[in-house]
């Protein structure tokens, strides 16, 4: 396998994605209110990720597994997404999504979307529904900064020639490990701690900054 030049790393909920898919799952329990709360309590550092995902997922119980295409059909591309996709293919770049959200929706999303590659938690589902609980080990922030590490590695990119981009406390450690560190649409101590700050929420902003 020829080596990439570059490789670009983002976080999907609130990033590549528009929304907080946990929450429009939550939506279909009649539970987003709850869940939303400790979605931002987790994306500003005030609480454990794995601990908040874990109680998020349990008010998930009972959701049918029909209801994602409901969800599917209602997440959003964050605006630009494509033409940073492709910028970066263009430049002969690799694109990846690690998220401590659920593969059952981004398994639909990033393929569509152009992404290269992509890791998320899973759900567990019995019976057609799902039980509350995460279905193995958790992406958690380490996770996702190990993941960027491996997949350099794989591709055979320098480390410093890879880029992170997330929003929230949970992208800290994968911003710090990465080349360039960016906060797109970040909360407070995520944007103190990067390397590049980008407020406008739209990703063609970060094709100035691709090699």
């Amino acid at each position: 396998m020829t080596a990439a030049r570059f490789l670009v790393v983002l976080d999907a909920d609130s990033t590549l994605l528009h929304d907080e898919v946990i929450e429009l799952i939550a939506d279909e329990a009649g539970r987003r209110e709850e869940v939303q709360a400790a979605t931002e309590a987790a994306m500003r550092g005030e609480i454990d990720f794995s601990e908040s995902l874990r109680s998020r997922v349990a008010a998930l119980q009972g959701v049918p597994l029909a209801a994602f295409d409901r969800v599917r059909a209602r997440v959003r591309p964050t605006q630009g997404a494509a033409e940073l996709i492709s910028s970066v293919h263009e430049r002969g770049g690799v694109v990846g999504v690690v998220s401590g959200g659920f593969h059952e929706v981004l398994d639909h999303i990033a393929p569509e979307l152009g992404v290269d590659r992509w890791r998320a938690n899973r759900l567990m589902a019995s019976d057609g529904v799902l039980t509350g609980a995460v279905d193995g080990p958790i992406v958690d922030a380490e996770a996702k900064a190990h993941t960027l590490r491996e997949w350099a590695e794989e591709l055979g990119v320098a480390i410093g020639s890879t880029f992170a981009i997330g929003d929230g406390a949970n992208d800290l450690r994968m911003m710090a490990a990465a080349g360039l560190g960016v906060a797109f649409n970040a909360k407070p101590a995520v944007r103190q701690a990067a390397d590049v700050v980008i407020g406008p929420r739209d990703l063609r902003a970060v094709i100035a900054l691709l090699p």
